[in-house]
């Protein structure tokens, strides 16, 4: 059986929280709960090493599985780890650093592989910076590059191996000096075997750990093609010879009915990076009833929305659109349209793919224009 510690017994101090990090909201879920899930699948017991005062709120957030416990941690991390080795069962056991949620099952399982093979095995990145020894402020000696690894959790051996060299890191007054179980394994057992990790395998430490680094919006759009008689009335603004999509003119014999230039998929896109954010959509920001966007092009709107994307702290990392029509025939201007939209976000990952409905509905009738627009913003 595999025994699952996870290291829960920290707090918010560094990162400015007025409770346990592990405790705080991500993605709608405390940090504690996003490990659990992953690991669960692997776990015959787990052991959740934490303080006391957290212990009333943590509890609950285990309820859905029936083999975890709590365990009251010490003083230090290791003081919380040794606390857990006494009451762990299991044959081999993994800790890990419960304010790392962002595990994968692959470093679990390669975890997991790096036991049964070699005893022991310690999550790891190979450092890509130059890395020097400093003394007093100034540079001492450089370290060779290839020979030095950032070390991560999940860490695995054999409990009973381990549960050794804490209690010998114990009995030589050492234990609170160590700040991870491969320390503690490599000096009173063996050098512990490595095997890669993920950059996204972060702890979260400060504050800014825990904004969203990525965010996810959706957008749709849709516009009716005018009649003749609105076109002649002045109720359809556009030309009756073209349309405008992702700022390419298409030849069209109708005309889109819009207060704009009626850019189906640049609005969807509009709606779908300012969801993202948080933000109202096009209508609140853009409103059909104030003559200053009569007519204008989406094009520069969406300059303006990409300000407050900017503003915010975010760029865009991708972009799907679907577009929906019987007519024109958009294929032939599919290139041009991905090329503006490049541009206008700075983004090279840009996909765009137009269809019909199949005769269906008031698309297949020829009665108008749909756009979907899904996007990926990441931190800039």
């Amino acid at each position: 059986m595999l025994s699952l510690i996870l290291c829960a017994a920290g707090s918010g101090n560094r990162a400015g929280l007025p409770e346990n990090k592990i405790l705080h909201a991500l993605n709608g879920l405390p940090v504690l709960c996003h490990s659990l899930s992953v690991f669960a699948p692997y776990a015959g017991e787990i052991l959740v090493a934490c303080r006391r005062e957290d212990e009333e709120k943590i509890l609950p957030l285990l309820s859905q599985y029936e083999n975890a416990h709590t365990v009251i941690g010490g003083e230090t991390r290791a003081e919380s780890v040794l606390h857990a080795l006494k009451m762990a069962t299991g044959e081999t056991v993994l800790v890990h650093d419960a304010a790392r949620p962002f595990v994968t099952r692959e470093i679990i399982e390669n975890c997991i592989i790096s036991i049964e093979k070699f005893g022991s095995g310690v999550c790891s990145l190979p450092t890509t910076d130059t890395a020097v020894l400093a003394e007093d402020g100034k540079i001492g000696s450089h370290v060779p590059r290839d020979k030095l690894f950032t070390v991560q959790t999940p860490q695995g051996f054999r409990r009973g191996e381990l549960l050794r060299a804490y209690e010998r890191a114990e009995a030589d007054g050492t234990l609170s000096a160590f700040t991870d179980d491969s320390g503690i394994y490599e000096k009173y057992i063996a050098p512990p075997h490595l095997f890669l990790g993920d950059k996204c395998n972060k702890k979260l430490t400060y504050v800014q750990d825990f904004v969203i680094s990525e965010r996810v919006g959706f957008g749709v759009d849709t516009h009716a093609f005018a009649h003749q008689e609105e076109i002649d009335r002045g109720i359809a603004r556009l030309n009756l010879n073209y349309i405008t999509l992702c700022g390419v003119v298409i030849p069209s014999n109708r005309a889109l009915e819009a207060h704009s230039d009626g850019d189906v998929p640049v609005h969807a896109l509009m709606d779908a990076l300012l969801s993202a954010i948080g933000e109202r959509d096009i209508g609140f920001h853009f409103p059909d009833t104030d003559p200053q966007y009569e007519g204008i092009s989406s094009m520069f709107l969406l300059e303006k929305v990409m300000v407050m994307l900017r503003n915010r702290g975010f760029g865009v990392q991708n972009v799907s659109i679907s577009i929906l029509c019987e007519l024109p025939r958009l294929s032939p201007h599919i290139e041009a349209m991905r090329a503006n939209l490049r541009r206008a976000l700075g983004c090279e990952n840009v996909a765009i793919a137009a269809g019909t409905n199949e005769k269906l509905g008031y698309i297949g009738e020829g009665r108008g224009i749909t756009a979907y627009a899904m996007v990926l913003l990441g931190h800039i």
